[in-house]
Parts: C-alpha cells; structure tokens; sequence
C-alpha cells in the first residue's frame, strides 16, 4: 500500500451538480477508513439514518441543514461535523452541495 494518498482537485472528482438527484464516489478507502464525496442538486435530501461508524461530514461547496439527533444545524463551505456511531442524521441541501464523507473504523480494543 502507498504510504500516502494525494487528491490534488477533490470537487473535481464527481461531475458538475446533477439534476434532481444526489451522486456519490468512493475517493479513498482502506481496513480503517472510508471516504465518499457528495454532490447534492438544491432540494435534494438524504433522509434520517444511523451508521454503526463514527462519521465526518465536511462540506465543501453549498448550503445545507443537517439534523443531528433532532438538532438542525446550518452547513456551509468549511462546516466540519463529527458523528458518533448510531447517531440520527440526516441532510437535505438548500443550494447544489458538495459534501465530503469519512466514515471511520473503531481501533481495535475499543
């Protein structure tokens, strides 16, 4: 394995904004970490859902409101949010997003 992995234009990787729909693409993964980046059209939403991983979301591009155990929040270019395992969530994008998703592991022991 690569001892590093660079993605020199990560919004790049997906197509421009869909129409009325959300696109997703694996840029990284490996036996602790997965990384999925998001494209959501404006209005589209991903409904109320848990994750047995702990979860980073990094917004990239766009506006969103993201509900975290019945909290909403307002996400923007630079919102960072880190969730834990089991947690309720969901996202539905006011503007088209671009969405960073890493999805963690637990080491083990833990």
């Amino acid at each position: 394995m690569d001892p590093y992995t660079y993605l020199a234009d990560l919004p790049g990787m997906l197509p421009g904004v869909p129409q009325d729909s959300i696109l997703s693409r694996t840029v990284f993964a490996d036996g602790q970490m997965k990384t999925v980046l998001f494209r959501f059209a404006a209005g589209e939403e991903l409904s109320e859902h848990t994750s047995t991983q702990t979860a980073v979301l990094y917004f990239v591009e766009g506006e969103a409101s993201v509900t975290l155990a019945g909290d909403e929040v307002e996400a923007r270019p630079g919102t960072w949010i880190h969730m834990q395992p089991r947690l309720e969530h969901s996202i539905r994008a006011r503007t088209p997003v671009t969405m960073l998703l890493m999805m963690i592991q637990p080491l083990e022991g833990e």
